[in-house]
């Protein structure tokens, strides 16, 4: 489609500086065609304040508020930690984020008539890949309009002038420009000091952390909590019944508190360069440790050790924007398999940044006390001479045929 056709363009709309420069950028690059600004609710709570007299200021025609949160949580959260996918430490909380926030762009470009969505991400991040290749799974056909890779604006400093100039109100400053991504899982923070690797982050500054302290700040007393699960999904926080959004909120609070959740990571983008990132994942922290632990006990040895391979993969594919793939969705089939056991209770200890086993059980648990103690059991040690002479043939052979070989006896 050429751009002179393009009259309607949803717009993923966040209200931060990309977005709110955007808006009137597509007015005066694209003929003045409407643009509807699309807002995905994934939990970035005070962020959606005034967002709509904003949106309709800069030049938005209307404005969509879309409440995901329920969606986010069960549908791309939960499984993502069922699986234990981790992308070099980080918990993928942007990545999961994206295909939700994209599912809705285009649901709402289809009723809409619209002719393209448009995004805010850069030429060099990997929310590019995630927004467009959701988008290409539910529209193929829909025009993409990325600015980043279009204007000539180079910088978030340039995008600051754009913004004044056009009289388009910021509540940020050049000094507290964060490049930050925010839903009820976690908070990122990337750009200004962080880009130097030699910084130190400036965790106990006033304002940079948002969910919580460090863990120098935190309480001098530990604090107990205890999760219930069934079939891997987080049912209860101490004893009360809760969804797994509210059951993550209210781990947002324990852990935020505690100092927990806090990575310093410089990861392997997508698109190939290594980017330096601070995240904030107190509640997400503590709820993939609760998880891991109760698995320990519920799971078989080979199904504990494949699925730890695959979690590698499926963190992979998460992250690389393929949530919406016949692999990812295979992926989960096999880990719905595995979660159909682990039902119990995890206790932890929060203190100072540490979560520390306080206790595990489940009706489930493959750990026999009777079998594994030091004291006195049913278990025949005598079986396992002949256990070790079947499990070392292998290695007695080879040792045999080496000797000859080398003309030993």
């Amino acid at each position: 489609m050429s751009d002179k056709k393009i009259k309607k363009v949803v717009l993923a709309y966040s209200g931060g500086l990309d977005t709110s420069v955007i808006i009137p950028w597509l007015k005066e690059n694209y003929d003045g065609c409407e643009v509807i600004a699309v807002s995905g609710n994934v939990g970035q709570a005070d962020e959606l304040e005034g967002l709509e007299e904003k949106a309709l200021k800069t030049g938005a025609s209307k404005l969509y508020v879309l409440d995901l949160t329920d969606d986010y949580v069960d549908n791309y959260i939960i499984p993502t930690m069922q699986a234990g996918a981790v992308y070099e430490e980080y918990l993928l909380g942007t990545s999961t984020a994206r295909p939700c926030i994209a599912k809705g762009l285009v649901e709402i470009a289809l009723k809409e008539g619209a002719d393209a969505i448009c995004h805010g991400c850069t030429g060099k991040g990997n929310d590019q890949v995630r927004f467009e290749l959701a988008i290409k799974h539910f529209a193929p056909g829909m025009k993409i309009i990325a600015p980043w890779r279009e204007w000539n604006i180079k910088s978030r400093e340039e995008e600051i002038d754009y913004a004044e100039a056009h009289g388009i109100p910021l509540k940020i400053s050049r000094e507290t420009n964060y490049s930050k991504d925010k839903n009820l899982w976690h908070l990122s923070h990337e750009g200004l000091d962080l880009e130097d690797v030699a910084n130190e982050p400036l965790y106990n500054k006033p304002g940079f952390l948002e969910m919580g302290v460090s863990p120098e700040n935190a309480p001098d007393e530990p604090e107990y909590i205890d999760i219930d699960f069934e079939k891997g999904k987080p049912v209860a926080l101490n004893g009360e019944k809760m969804s797994a959004k509210d059951i993550i909120l209210k781990l947002n609070e324990y852990g935020g508190r505690n100092g927990i959740g806090l990575l310093d990571i410089v990861e392997n983008r997508l698109v190939g360069m290594k980017c330096r990132g601070v995240y904030e994942t107190p509640g997400g922290t503590i709820l993939y440790f609760a998880h891991t632990y109760l698995e320990t006990v519920c799971l078989d040895k080979m199904t504990a050790h494949e699925k730890q391979r695959l979690s590698v993969t499926f963190a992979e594919l998460v992250y690389n924007g393929m949530w919406f793939s016949p692999l990812r969705e295979a992926l989960s089939s096999f880990v719905e398999k595995t979660q159909e056991c682990v039902t119990g209770k995890v206790k932890l200890k929060l203190y100072k940044g540490n979560i520390i086993k306080a206790g595990v059980f489940s009706d489930y648990s493959l750990y026999s006390e009777e079998i594994a103690t030091f004291g006195e059991s049913d278990y025949d040690q005598t079986d396992a001479k002949g256990f070790i002479n079947l499990y070392g043939l292998p290695v007695t052979v080879q040792a045999l045929v080496n000797a000859r070989r080398h003309g030993k006896q």
